[in-house]
This record gives C-alpha cells, structure tokens and sequence, in this order.
C-alpha cells in the first residue's frame, strides 16, 4: 500500500532507518492499528468495546506476552507451502481471546522480511522470533524491524529463550537436535549437540538464568547452564513436547504438541496433568496479569487458554 488512502484504517510509521546486522538498511515497515473502519464522513472509527472478534491466525506456533500493553503477541507461519514464502505475520490478541490487531506486524510486505516465524519472546522491549535459519528482532512497542542474526550451522530453528543480557538460546529441532547460543550482538555458536537433546523443541529462561528445553523425543525436561553443562533432568507427564513455561516460583508447565496435555512440574515433584486434549498444543506463553496460559494450536488455527489456580 502505497500514498494515502482513505479505506486503509491504518497508519504509515514514518521516522529514522534502522541498519540491520548485516549492514543493510532497511525501510520501516507499516505498522496495523486497532480493528476499526471509515465511517461516512471520512473518519476512522476504531471498533466500539461491546463488539468481540475471534480469529486472525493462520498456523499460530507460538506466542508470547505483552505485560505493558496487556495484549498477547501470537506468531502466524503463514502458507508454509514453498520454501522461501515470505508470508508469516503477527497478531495481537486481548487476554479474553478476542483479536486486537490481526496483522499487526504483516499488513503489507513492504520492508518487511518474515517467513515462517515459530519460536518467540519478549525482553527488555524486544520481540524475538526464529524464523527459516534467522532470529528475528522487532520494537516490541512499535513493531519496526531492528536486527537479523543468521544462526549459522542450523537446520530447523524452533523455540527461543532470552536472558536479560540479551542472549539468545535457540532449538534446532531435526535433523540434528541441537542447542544454538547466540549473543547479543549476534555472533552464533553451537552450545550443546545430541544427547541429551531429543528433537529439541521449547526454550525458556528458569528464574536462575539457566536455560530450559524440552524435547519432541521423549517426555524430557533438560537444564542447562549457561556453558551447555546438563544440571537438571526432570520428566512432564507425556512426551511429544513443544511449550514450556516458567513462573518466578520455578514451576515449569509443558505441553504436549503430539498428544495434548499440559504438565505442571512443581519444584521437587513429579509432574502433574492439569489440562489435556488439546488438538496440537504448541509453543505457549503465560499471561502473568490474568494467570492464565495461552496456547497456540498451530493448523487448528486457534488458541487455547487455562486459567491457573492462584
């Protein structure tokens, strides 16, 4: 979309170029506002707060929460037809499931480079997201695209956590499984390769900055320190895992893509069900202003959300 057009309802962010990682400049791209329409006269009319709209995602793989906005962040894939499709977008979502934005970062392709985004998080103001071989970072406010760091040596990049440094860990899930380290300045390296990993799928930050995976292969749950050493092995009830979240108390929810249940893991104990049938339970995030876990249900387009007792 080019020029100024009345029917558009969204709003052309204009400012100063960011460089990218590689040295490239790239332009801003263009950024959705709110649900909202044109009315007789010419003016936008952002939707009225008794109208509730479901949907807007395609393929969602992950998501991850906004605390300052109040709005979950979800990562749509796209067509995942053809390899090289450049046609993943984000949404933004209200805490009851109701969609704030539908493309958020994706109205247009202009600027803008996104595949098959599938891992994300949040920290320090930043959206990560992996996507095809690249993670991804975005102003987690305004959406504009800021750096790309190729993961060199990686295969099939899935889940990512960040430290408050601003290191990166991410997954490579087949056909090695694998764990990539990748610093704040984007220089990638490979921290821990096969066993114990298993199909590597979900990467969360526990509380103590070490860094937690759980595996696709087998019901796994893995620690590691920051140097790749294994210092933990606990087990979620089923295997097939993809979603993994920490709370500031150390207990880790998992869930289970393969088979649909979500496993709570308290410290020191075994591993409980506290929700299951959940048609591919995906990469999920919590929502810690409603306590509340969302989970993306990848094809099923659709996410699903468990309130968690207080």
């Amino acid at each position: 979309m080019h020029g100024h057009n009345k029917l558009s309802g969204y709003t052309v962010i204009v400012g100063m170029m960011i460089c990218w990682q590689q040295a490239a400049f790239a332009q801003l791209i263009q950024i959705a506002n709110p649900l909202s329409t044109i009315n007789e006269v010419g003016e936008v009319v952002t939707m009225t707060d008794n109208v509730k709209v479901y949907g807007s995602f395609h393929f969602a793989e992950s998501c991850t929460f906004d605390s300052e906005r109040n709005l979950i962040i979800v990562m749509n894939a796209g067509n995942r037809i053809e390899e090289g499709d450049d046609d993943g977008y984000v949404s933004l979502i209200n805490p009851d499931g109701s969609a704030h934005t539908i493309r958020w970062i994706g109205v247009n392709r202009d600027g803008l480079e996104l595949h098959d985004p599938i891992g994300s998080a949040v920290r320090n103001g930043l959206l990560y997201t992996v996507d095809s071989g690249v993670v991804r970072l975005f102003d987690q406010a305004t959406g504009q695209p800021r750096e790309a760091f190729p993961v060199h040596g990686s295969t099939f990049l899935n889940g990512i956590g960040v430290t408050e440094d601003g290191t990166i860990y991410a997954s490579n899930t087949r056909p090695e499984g694998r764990l990539y380290k990748v610093t704040a300045d984007g220089q990638s390296s490979l921290l821990v390769d096969g066993e114990p990993l298993n199909e590597p799928n979900g990467v969360a930050i526990d509380p103590n900055g070490n860094v937690v995976v759980v595996n696709v292969g087998d019901n796994a749950v893995l620690t590691f320190n920051s140097d790749g050493e294994l210092i933990q092995t606990e087990y979620a009830h089923e295997a097939g895992n993809d979603g993994v979240v920490i709370l500031n108390d150390g207990t880790k929810y998992v869930s289970s893509v393969r088979f649909g249940s979500v496993s709570r893991i308290r410290p020191g104990q075994e591993a409980e069900v506290i929700a299951a049938g959940i048609p591919s339970a995906a990469s999920m995030c919590y929502d810690s202003t409603q306590h509340q876990l969302v989970i993306p249900m990848n094809n099923n387009n659709s996410l699903a959300f468990v309130e968690l007792d207080h």
